[in-house]
């Protein structure tokens, strides 16, 4: 399963850089939307396909995938000390999203918005990422954890 945590991390990322999610957004994009946009996929994905893993595989996947986002940080430029507290920040606000992302069926639209709208510089009224999760969670479920590691992929939903 090791080889297949990059191929899935890639994929996620390449959801996450599909450039019409960002159109609602009130200002330009930064590295934090994205990376909350990331962390959404990611908690779908897992919401979904946890049960394809084994408890081992889970944790070495979700350790390196923060792994992945702790190396990024770095990129950017963050000292030592600030990457430690932005990494904490970023895993608190991961289990906060996987908690919304759990229950995210049963929410209405309005609820669901409140999600977006707290997490995102969006604009009130956009229900454009509501839609795009729900289209990705319906994805998901006729999916198999296999098409996710499989090459970067094309996805059409």
């Amino acid at each position: 399963m090791n080889n297949n945590y990059l191929v899935i991390y890639n994929n996620l990322i390449r959801l996450t850089r599909n450039k019409n999610l960002y159109q609602g957004l009130k200002n330009n994009d930064t590295f934090s939307d994205r990376l909350i946009i990331l962390l959404f996929h990611l908690s779908f994905f897992l919401k979904l396909y946890k049960n394809e893993f084994s408890k081992k595989d889970a944790q070495d996947f979700f350790d390196f995938f923060i792994k992945q986002i702790e190396l990024s940080i770095r990129e950017i430029g963050y000292g030592d000390v600030s990457i430690n507290k932005k990494m904490k920040e970023y895993v608190n606000l991961f289990y906060s999203i996987l908690n919304k992302v759990e229950i995210w069926n049963t929410l209405d639209y309005v609820d669901k918005q409140k999600i977006i709208v707290n997490l995102l510089n969006l604009n009130d009224n956009d229900y454009s990422f509501i839609q795009y999760f729900d289209k990705y969670s319906e994805f998901l479920s006729k999916n198999s954890l296999k098409t996710f590691t499989k090459d970067i992929l094309k996805f059409k939903f």
